[in-house]
C-alpha cells in the first residue's frame, strides 16, 4: 500500500508565535498577515481587546489571544493576523496580534490530537512535532463585542 493511501486528509496551517509557545490555525480562516502599526483605543472595550486599525478602507479589531488563553508573556505582538470575516463570528473584521509569524505546514489530521482540556471550544487539537508541541485553536471562538 502507497504512504498516501494510509494518510488521511491533510490540512495547511498557519504556525505563529505567543511568548514562547507556538500556536496554529487554519490557513483557511487567513485573510492576510500585516505589520503592527498605529492602533486606536477602544475605551471600555473588553480587556482583550487592543483597539481597531484601519485595514484597506476596512475598520479592523485587533484582539490579544493571550489574554483570551491565559498566557502570561509580554512578547513583541509585532505580527497581526488578520482573519477571513466570512469566518468569524457575525462576519467582523478580526485580526490576533502575534509575537511572530512562523510558516505554512502541511499536517495530516490523523497527526492531530484532540484537545487535552474537556469541551475546550478553542483548542481544535495538539500537534506533536520531535520534542515539542504546536496547539492548533480556533479563532471563530473570540467574541469582540
Amino acid at each position: 500500500m502507497s504512504e498516501t493511501a494510509t494518510r488521511g486528509r491533510t490540512v495547511q496551517l498557519l504556525e505563529f508565535e505567543l511568548g514562547t509557545e507556538t500556536y496554529c490555525v487554519d490557513i483557511g480562516h487567513v485573510a492576510e498577515i500585516v505589520d503592527v502599526n498605529d492602533l486606536t483605543v477602544i475605551p471600555n472595550a473588553a480587556s482583550h481587546v487592543e483597539g481597531v486599525m484601519d485595514l484597506r478602507g476596512k475598520t479592523t479589531t485587533i484582539v490579544d489571544p493571550k489574554v483570551v488563553f491565559g498566557i502570561d508573556d509580554d512578547g513583541d505582538g509585532k505580527r497581526i493576523v488578520v482573519f477571513d470575516p466570512d469566518r468569524t463570528a457575525e462576519g467582523k473584521s478580526i485580526g490576533w496580534i502575534v509575537d511572530e509569524v512562523e510558516q505554512v505546514v502541511e499536517v495530516d489530521e490523523s497527526d492531530v490530537e484532540s484537545s487535552p482540556v474537556d469541551d475546550d471550544e478553542a483548542v481544535r487539537g495538539v500537534i506533536k512535532r520531535d520534542d515539542d508541541f504546536v496547539i492548533w485553536v480556533r479563532p471563530t471562538v473570540v467574541d469582540v463585542s
